[in-house]
């Protein structure tokens, strides 16, 4: 099955054609025509994998879940670091934290394209956006409070991590299949999503909805929360899914910084819907 993340269609593509290529291959066999072995048109083994990556220096192994996992962990520190920043500055520096937002939104499409990935982007982007969680947080934090609704900010953290236990142990246990009609599926929701995500947006600016756009609009509103909600936990799915096909297509152990930044982008627009929802709902008590 033909992965739809944009890193894995460099890994798989060309091998599921039956052309031989793909990054596991292409490795291998450049290693080996400079050795000037004969199965240099052979794709390698595992094992012959490893042992390139073994040889080729630091930095150079293979993927493991491990790598993820720790360049995961390091990309969420810093995007702590960052909010806590924004979180304290957000009343004096309002413009600090809407230029963190843009920053990191420029850093998002930097890492998103960048062949070559790249760890100190991947971490200005957690960092920028950290800063900008932070403000938003406040922000919404202090929306809440005026409604007499407390502790939003860990609430919505809670939700997260939930959610994302949630979404792992239905991926691990199959209950959830990524294949290609769950793709498809969520393609369609994505840009159904992003439509209406646009279009609140434009209403939001002419009052609509108290200035929330469609998700002030009763009901209706509420729905559309809940359903961007589900969206953002349902795309952990893809995300898993892209961490285990980059393993088993054997990514370089490099390609973890690019994995660990699409984990990180998911996650941080899961914690907004639900911090937004519950902004909504405390607003409407």
């Amino acid at each position: 099955m033909e992965s739809r993340n944009p890193v894995l269609r460099r890994f798989t593509a060309q091998e599921e054609s039956g052309s031989g290529a793909g990054f596991a291959y292409d490795e291998g066999r450049s290693a080996y025509a400079a050795a000037g072995a004969a199965e240099a048109a052979t794709a390698p083994t595992a094992e012959q994998l490893q042992g390139i990556y073994d040889t080729a220096g630091p930095g150079t192994g293979r993927l493991t879940l491990d790598d993820v996992i720790v360049k995961t962990g390091i990309s969420f520190v810093v995007l702590l670091v960052g909010a806590v920043i924004g979180w304290n500055l957000v009343e004096t520096m309002p413009i600090l934290v809407w230029g963190a937002s843009l920053v990191g939104l420029a850093l998002a499409f930097v890492n998103i394209f960048k062949k070559q990935v790249s760890p100190a982007l991947v971490l200005l982007y957690a960092f920028a956006q950290g800063i900008f969680l932070g403000g938003i947080s406040k922000w919404y934090d202090a929306i809440a409070q005026s409604n007499g609704y407390q502790g939003i900010v860990q609430q919505a953290v809670i939700g997260t991590l939930v959610a994302f236990g949630v979404m792992l142990a239905l991926y691990r246990t199959r209950v959830i299949k990524v294949n290609g009609t769950f793709q498809k599926m969520m393609l369609v929701a994505f840009v159904s999503y992003g439509v209406i995500a646009i279009a609140s947006l434009i209403a939001a600016l002419f009052g609509v909805g108290g200035g929330w756009g469609f998700y002030g609009v009763g009901t209706i509103g509420i729905v559309l929360c809940v359903f961007g909600v589900g969206l953002a936990a349902f795309s952990l799915a893809l995300d898993f899914e892209s961490i285990t096909q980059a393993i088993n297509h054997g990514a370089p152990e490099r390609e973890s910084w690019r994995l660990a930044f699409g984990l990180l982008v998911t996650l941080i627009w899961l914690y907004l819907e639900i911090l937004r929802l519950l902004a909504i709902l405390s607003n409407n008590r």
